[in-house]
């Protein structure tokens, strides 16, 4: 009786700390997701002098041609590039799950390498390979590289690996079971394609078609570098807001930008949880077999895929090793002295730094919150309101997040003004802006674990807090290091996130590339855009080396 007694005080003592962390977290978000949103909202609803107007603003975007024509734009350089996109990410998906292809590894790293890289820098590689001294200019028949053939040039490079994960992901999850009925049934395989593995991956591709028409509709890297004059939404709020002061325009355009985005997401979530509901316990897992002629075209193609992905890469770091493009191509280090004052070294130190904030407490806060949400007893309203905020921040393009921040820490009656214009700022918008992905990474590896561990730590009378320490965070280490390195590669290839939110002393090596580039110093923007590479991939380096040390010493338990 007595221990009966003490389980159920250590289980209430427990669900107190729980439901105040959860008001804790409640509040962090309402203070740098929601606020900030309803500032954006009331500045598209307000004149330049602050009064209330209602939707005028918004019936001056849609009577404006030049204005609304770009949200035209938007749609088309999304829809065409996502099409190009899942086309050529599935069967790059399908070359690697599917069939006996030599070299996987190597084509799996290789096409992963765009995620180390800002976005402009396909834009700038390209500059260098079809822009007015470009290489093969002569292969776009006379047509412009800065514009609508540019910006979806550049978005299927950098959106080719977020296409690519999920579709291996997808594809990996294939029945072995309906490909025996199908050899049983002496199917062709052209026919088992399109009757069995085509549609065990649908949902899939639906989950990549929207998250890379969200990933291309709301960019702003790549248009801004090569979009020419074809305004997008994206860059129509930045040529309001720092070009023409007009905020309130600015609002009002972001909330077009958002609004698509939003839809994609709820379509998106809704094709999950239907996914999510047709996977079964007895699935066997697909081990395909050889077939020699599907095996070389797939070898080909891959081959031909990782050759683009280097060629674009190699020609960014030529470019910034060039003296002076097209004329000297000798080699020089020159530009990586960036003279244009502010966008140079301080830059690069400056991410890096945002980076690793960014990186640890973003990890610590997302963890902690994935566990409340999933491991906490009672409130469970409590938790599902966190657990749909938690999921905002994937459907609020970045440079939408960057200029609510704005209308928001700006305001002089905010006890929060003291973060605007430091390096707090950039953290915190980062962490907000990467939440959910990490999120999800999170609750997935908390939810293999037993609910039982928290009923036997309050029997025994362990602190709910120890048991966290002892047992949940080293089984689950493997997520955490994931998410820490997901939140630093995006910390340091960010733009949109951040372009509204640096000062002159916090300026950031994704920000400092945009504006070498707008001052005509390509070569200085291939160098900073580069170095980002770099330190991505060393970082990345340095945590496979030291996850897979920590691995063996907490995860030997796995090989038992």
């Amino acid at each position: 009786m007595l221990g009966r007694k003490s389980k159920s005080l250590a289980a209430d003592k427990s669900d107190k700390i729980g439901r105040v962390l959860v008001f804790i977290y409640l509040a962090l978000f309402f203070c740098f997701l929601v606020l900030p949103l309803f500032a954006l909202m009331s500045k598209s609803m307000q004149n330049a002098d602050g009064i209330f107007i209602g939707l005028e603003n918004f019936v001056v975007y849609l009577k404006d041609p030049t204005l609304f024509k770009s949200f035209f734009h938007s749609l088309f350089v999304a829809f065409v590039s996502t099409v190009i996109v899942v086309f050529l990410g599935f069967l790059y998906a399908f070359a690697l799950q599917c069939t006996c292809i030599p070299f996987k590894g190597f084509f799996r790293v290789v096409s992963l390498i765009p995620l180390l890289s800002p976005s402009i820098l396909a834009a700038i590689a390209l500059v260098y390979w079809f822009g007015n001294q470009g290489v093969f200019k002569e292969l776009l028949l006379g047509n412009s590289i800065y514009g609508p053939i540019g910006i979806i040039m550049a978005s299927v490079y950098w959106t080719f690996p977020h296409a690519l994960m999920i579709l291996s992901t997808s594809l990996s999850l294939s029945d072995a079971r309906l490909y025996e009925a199908s050899d049983a049934l002496k199917a062709s395989k052209l026919r088992t394609f399109f009757t069995v593995t085509l549609p065990g991956a649908k949902y899939g591709i639906i989950s990549t078609t929207f998250v890379v028409f969200i990933l291309v509709f709301t960019d702003f890297g790549v248009p801004k570098v090569i979009g020419g004059n074809y305004n997008v939404l994206a860059t129509d709020i930045y040529r309001e807001v720092v070009g023409m002061q007009n905020f309130q325009m600015g609002a009002v355009i972001s909330i077009v930008l958002l609004i698509p985005a939003l839809l994609a997401f709820a379509l998106d979530q809704f094709f999950r949880k239907r996914q999510a509901s047709q996977l079964t316990s007895r699935a066997v897992v697909y081990v395909p077999k050889p077939h020699k002629v599907r095996d070389n075209l797939l070898l080909c193609y891959c081959l031909f895929i990782t050759a683009l992905v280097l060629l674009m890469l190699g020609m960014a770091q030529f470019g910034a090793l060039v003296k002076f493009w097209p004329y000297n191509l000798s080699l020089t280090l020159k530009h990586y002295n960036f003279e244009v004052a502010g966008l140079g070294w301080d830059s690069f130190y400056n991410s890096i730094r945002m980076s690793l904030w960014a990186a640890f407490f973003g990890t610590v806060i997302i963890f902690i919150g994935s566990y409340l949400i999933e491991k906490m007893r009672s409130d469970k309203s409590l938790r599902d309101v966190l657990q749909m905020i938690a999921l905002m921040p994937m459907a609020i393009p970045g440079i939408v997040l960057g200029l609510a921040y704005i209308f928001f820490f700006n305001m002089k009656d905010n006890p929060l003004n003291f973060i605007y214009a430091t390096m707090i700022i950039l953290v915190i918008n980062t962490i907000v802006h990467f939440y959910t992905v990490s999120h999800l990474s999170a609750i997935t590896a908390i939810k293999k674990l037993d609910s039982e561990f928290e009923s036997v730590s309050l029997s025994l009378k362990v602190p709910i807090y120890k048991m966290f320490f002892r047992v949940t965070l080293p089984v689950c280490l493997p997520t955490v290091f994931d998410i820490f390195i997901y939140l630093f590669c995006n910390a340091m290839t960010t733009v949109s996130g951040v372009i509204f939110l640096y000062s002159y002393d916090t300026t950031l090596a994704s920000v400092s590339s945009i504006h070498l580039d707008e001052q005509g110093d390509v070569a200085g923007a291939a160098a900073m855009a580069m170095l980002i590479v770099y330190i991505s991939f060393l970082v990345r380096g340095i945590h496979t080396i030291i996850s897979t040390f920590l691995m063996k010493r907490t995860q030997a338990w796995r090989n038992i």
